[in-house]
């Protein structure tokens, strides 16, 4: 008896990812959100710039390359040639709050029935570890050797607590993938965001705090307790905005 497989929406082959990486877990959530929900052979995937530049290589489902930061762009012309179609953007922070801010938030505003999946690991992976948008203050990186000033470089860009500003924005949490129970919210939230554009009701993100071992020059084991003890203070957790559950709140 098999109880244990990998997800038809997960091509089968060796992920590329540096060990520790997260990035394999939110591809396992995402594919199994597409097949438990049967959506696989309707889903359109935007992988633009970053670690995720090869994720068209590991979903079971057509996929587009977009340039560096443009995914949300990419994503609203396909959902609107295709309104049937399901979209979604998988997104790394350097990616998705720097170059790309601009699409990020003006798709959010214009409240796209689109599915963001934003990969928060505070720092540029694939490019060598510089520091990203999300780098907490005083974190280390390549180009920040003596930890982030704010001063210099300003603070942390909160993604969820920014946007939820914004009226356009159906649905925005965090959440994180470092132990069983938060990997099972994450795929909650997953499976909510994508099921918000399945009934019509527009832009919803799931930003991820993921570990980045090699960069932060840890182990996988501590790398995922640096996401509890320096990651979660700075990014708390929670739904930053569900504007269905807040509607329903309203009327009873």
């Amino acid at each position: 008896m098999i109880v244990f497989d990998k997800p038809h929406a997960l091509i089968d082959v060796p992920l590329h990812y540096c060990p520790g990486c997260t990035h394999g877990i939110v591809h396992r959530l995402v594919a199994e959100v597409m097949d438990e929900l049967g959506i696989e052979g309707k889903t359109i995937g935007i992988a633009p710039v970053g670690c995720s530049v090869m994720a068209y290589d590991y979903f079971n489902c057509d996929m587009i390359e977009a340039a560096h930061g443009r995914a949300p762009a990419v994503a609203t012309g396909v959902k609107r040639a295709d309104p049937t179609k399901v979209v979604f953007t998988y997104q790394g922070d350097g990616d998705l709050a720097s170059i790309g801010m601009a699409e990020t938030v003006h798709a959010a505003a214009r409240n796209e029935n689109i599915t963001v999946i934003f990969i928060n690991n505070a720092i540029y992976g694939m490019t060598g570890g510089q520091m990203a948008p999300t780098s907490l203050i005083g974190q280390v990186t390549q180009t920040s050797p003596y930890g982030r000033d704010p001063k210099l470089c300003g603070y942390p860009i909160k993604v969820c607590e920014m946007l939820r500003e914004l009226d356009g924005p159906e649905y925005l949490e965090r959440v994180t993938v470092n132990s069983v129970a938060h990997v099972r919210a994450a795929k909650k939230a997953i499976k909510k965001a994508f099921q918000n554009q399945l009934d019509g009701k527009g832009f919803s993100l799931v930003e991820v705090l993921s570990s980045c071992p090699t960069n932060w020059g840890m182990t996988p084991q501590n790398a995922l307790k640096w996401i509890d003890e320096k990651m979660i203070p700075v990014y708390p957790l929670g739904v930053y905005k569900d504007r269905s559950a807040t509607q329903e709140g309203g009327n009873k």
